[in-house]
């Protein structure tokens, strides 16, 4: 396929005709070239065959001679739009002007291809339009007020030899600009301008064509946008070769000036100050300057904010333009004088205080007879503030408790006091508030901790919301004119300035609460001096000599300063020989207790001693150490790890410092025997109702004693489990002065203690239950005649429990059912067999004759 392509130059289709004395305009555009993208045009026109050239956008020799005057005084010039469009632009068109005009485009092709020229005609007619005012004159002045109407007429004709419309638009000029208002378009449509297309819908805005070519706009319902300069422009028009429209003249005519009398609605007052119980009086003002006859429409509205709208304000009363009046208790609405209204409200409250405002509507009668309302205005907003009748009253805050340490409880009591003319409707709040305190000058906010509304609902501030959900921080109401602050523990960030706020409130009409004034109090400073924390502890060897066997003990004395109310968590360390062999570090952790008094075996790992080791509070500041049955191995330096704890928030406690004790040094020397207990029975496994022994037998090791210089305190245990995880029961007791004491039983066995040996104790379990079953021990506690003749206390010694299992007899337990089953089932069926018997013989009988047989016997051989 082959295309043909090549430069295009186009002009409008002609004719194009123009009113003599107007401004022509041609364009000219090029496409479809090669070259530059700019392009250069040549204009020529022709009356009859010849052209003459008028004007080029490239030589400026090339305009002729009768040309050169109009193109050096710009009544014809070119206007380049685009690098390939420009517009021949001639002024004053004169009928000499008419003929064809040449447009022509220099080649810039490589070939010659196309159009390089295009020509239009144009053709210039007389100017036949004329515009007038009404009755030819010129404008008019209008002074109207608000709401009136009002009519403007204008009056345009054409007597053009070419068939041509007519646009005939009214404007508005207010300020510098001319506005459309309403507009009759040469193609006969009705085009309201903007900002006027509603008013044209409701009709208030018209144009109506009259006789004698007349255009009249009517403008009803004017208001203060219709003030100012009206005119009638009118432009001609007519359809071109290619059937579009082309406007070919302008003109235009001033018709009048309208001025329009505002008409403003104002109360007289300005912003009001009333005290609670007094009257509230206000006048509302219609200025208008209308003289005829005309009635008012008022109504009164109150909202708590100036911004709200009529219909988020409260209408308080109302008047129609028949003078009808709402019906209101305490407020009332009278008419003073023709364009004056007066609002009084009666015994006015603290809830009355916001805005008040009017809105008044004139209404003028028609000549049907009915009234029409012609305008309607809001007035400015005016502050009405009412003032309590406020009670009079001091509030004073004092500190019950003030912290001297840490975590030490706060109190701060906030009173009512001299209060006078207090009402029964008067209640009171509290607002708590804290002022950090700096060293230096810089101003800091005080920080809302909780404040009451009317109803004594606490809302709490950002700083104490966490803490009072969590109960640190307490506010509570003891009393009618006393509030208080309780800070369970107070941390050093609580420092600073406390003040609280008395809020007195007043109950209105409508049984809500208003605040009516609010009162703080001195500030009270919270601050106490930190210092460092000290500790000091020493251990003291309590048995200077002893041998293996014996028992170890060593005190602790802990002294501090500066912690408030401290409690100590004691470890006892040992430091063994290097040349010890199980630790090699050397140091070893063998028991501690918290600072609730919780003991806890750390690194003692000798199970045969796993009781030998205590550690007890004797004081607040004193603690003990005992070590049982000591062997070689426990030879070394032992210590007290000492750690003080200050109570903290929620009743948690907080490590303060540590302390370090000096050395104790362990050295035995061999003295005194050595007590061991074992417990044996020769049957642990027994049955139910059975009896049961045990034995625990002391044996002594090391130096022999007499046994009138020893004596034992024997207690048994029970552990009812195979496992001995619950708690042992104490089952009977023997103290060494051979007192049994036995603790109190729910089942039927018994028990009894009895000593039958110097070294040996028996614990006998009478008829035995299921519930004795269990690990059973022995605790021995020796007591030992010195030679001086005093007895010392030994160690306690346990045993290493022994389990007892208890068995059911099963032919016992079944012996007594077995026997009264069979019992029963023998009775039953004895009784059974008599029922039917007797049923058979007497119930159930019947008669049945038989005829009479002879029986005879035979005799036997020997008798006969």
């Amino acid at each position: 396929l082959a295309f043909c392509r090549g430069r295009v130059v186009r002009v409008p289709k002609g004719p194009l005709i123009r009113v003599v004395g107007t401004e022509v305009v041609i364009p000219c555009s090029v496409s479809d070239y090669d070259g530059p993208s700019e392009q250069n045009f040549d204009w020529e026109f022709s009356r009859d065959t010849d052209f003459v050239r008028i004007v080029s956008t490239w030589d400026s020799t090339f305009t002729s001679e009768e040309y050169q005057k109009r193109v050096g005084h710009g009544d014809i010039k070119l206007r380049r739009s685009s690098n390939d469009a420009v517009e021949l632009v001639i002024r004053n068109i004169q009928p000499t002007d008419q003929g064809r005009y040449k447009c022509s485009t220099p080649s810039t092709d490589a070939t010659v291809q196309g159009n390089y020229d295009a020509e239009v005609q144009v053709k210039v007619i007389s100017d036949g339009l004329s515009v007038s005012g009404s009755k030819a004159r010129s404008s008019m002045s209008l002074r109207l007020s608000e709401g009136d109407s009002f009519k403007l007429r204008c009056s345009a004709i054409t007597i053009s030899p070419e068939h041509t419309h007519l646009h005939v638009t009214w404007q508005i000029k207010s300020g510098s600009t001319w506005r459309d208002i309403l507009s009759l378009t040469h193609e006969g449509k009705f085009q309201p301008g903007s900002g006027y297309e509603e008013r044209y819908r409701n009709g208030d805005i018209r144009l109506d064509t009259g006789a004698n070519d007349t255009y009249q706009l009517s403008v009803s319902q004017a208001s203060s946008v219709d003030g100012g300069a009206y005119r009638c422009l009118v432009s001609e028009w007519v359809r071109g070769a290619d059937s579009s429209w082309q406007k070919i003249q302008e003109k235009s005519v001033d018709i009048a000036n309208v001025a329009i009398q505002r008409t403003d609605v104002v109360i007289s007052t300005s912003n009001v100050s009333v005290t609670e119980r007094d009257s509230l009086d206000l006048t509302c003002n219609i200025t208008t300057d209308r003289s005829g006859i005309f009635q008012a429409e008022l109504m009164w509205y109150f909202s708590v904010s100036p911004d709200d709208t009529l219909s988020d304000a409260q209408v308080l009363l109302s008047m129609d333009h028949d003078s009808v009046v709402s019906d209101s208790t305490l407020i009332s609405l009278s008419h003073i004088d023709r364009n004056s209204y007066r609002l009084l409200v009666r015994d006015v409250d603290v809830e009355d205080s916001g805005y008040y405002f009017c809105q008044a509507a004139v209404w003028v009668p028609l000549r049907n007879g009915s009234w029409h309302k012609v305008v309607e205005r809001t007035s400015a907003p005016v502050s009405v503030v009412v003032t309590a009748l406020e009670p009079d009253y001091e509030v004073f805050l004092n500190a019950s408790k003030t912290p001297k340490f840490s975590d030490d409880p706060t109190e701060l009591n906030c009173r009512i006091t001299n209060a006078q003319d207090m009402e029964a409707n008067i209640r009171f709040t509290v607002s708590w508030y804290y002022r950090q305190r700096l060293r230096s000058d810089d101003v800091v906010t005080e920080e809302l901790l909780a404040t009451m509304d009317a109803d004594w609902t606490l809302l709490l501030g950002d700083r104490s919301r966490e803490r009072t959900q969590n109960g640190e921080i307490i506010f509570s109401k003891r009393a009618v004119d006393t509030f208080s602050l309780r800070i369970q523990w107070t941390s050093e960030s609580d420092r600073g300035d406390y003040f609280c706020v008395i809020s007195a409130w007043s109950r209105h009409r409508n049984n809500s609460w208003v605040k009516s004034k609010d009162v703080p109090s001195a500030s009270v400073s919270i601050f106490w001096a930190t210092q460092d924390y000290t500790l000091t502890v020493e251990a003291v060897k309590l048995k200077p000599f002893f041998v293996a066997g014996h028992t170890f003990e060593m005190t602790c004395k802990v002294s501090s300063k500066n912690i408030k109310t401290p409690r100590y968590s004691v470890l006892i360390t040992a430091e063994k020989p290097l040349t010890d062999q199980s630790n090699p570090n050397g140091t070893t952790r063998i028991i501690s207790l918290n600072q609730d008094s919780v003991v806890r075996l750390e690194d003692w790992t000798d199970q045969t001693r796993v009781d030998g080791v205590v550690l007890e509070k004797v004081q607040e500041n004193e603690f003990r150490y005992r070590m049982y049955q000591t062997q070689i191995s426990d030879a070394g330096l032992y210590r007290c790890v000492v750690t003080a704890w200050s109570p903290g928030g929620g009743g948690m406690w907080r490590e303060a410092v540590n302390g370090l004790s000096n050395p104790i040094q362990i050295d035995f020397q061999m003295s005194g025997p050595v007590f061991n207990v074992s417990v044996h029975s020769d049957n642990p496994t027994i049955y139910q109702g059975e009896l049961a022994d045990l034995l625990c037998i002391v044996t002594t090791e090391g130096m022999a004693l007499e046994p009138d210089d020893m004596s034992f305190d024997v207690s048994w245990f029970a552990v009812r489990s195979f496992a001995l995880d619950r708690e042992p029961v104490l089952l009977s007791s023997l103290d060494r002065r051979g007192i049994v004491t036995q603790s109190r039983r729910n089942g039927s066995s018994d028990l009894s203690l009895e000593r039958i040996s110097p070294l040996e104790f028996r614990l006998r379990v009478h008829g035995c239950e299921d519930h004795d079953f269990g690990n059973h021990y022995c605790v021995v506690t020796p007591w030992v005649r010195s030679a001086t003749g005093v007895w010392q206390r030994e160690p306690d010694i346990k045993a290493k429990p022994i389990f007892l299992s208890v068995k059911m007899d099963v032919l016992n337990a079944f012996k007594y059912p077995l026997l009264i089953g069979i019992g029963l089932a023998t009775v039953i069926g004895l009784l059974s067999c008599l029922i039917g018997y007797c049923s058979s013989r007497w119930c159930c009988k019947k008669e049945v004759q038989e005829t009479r047989r002879e029986r005879r016997r035979l005799m036997s051989m020997e008798m006969d």
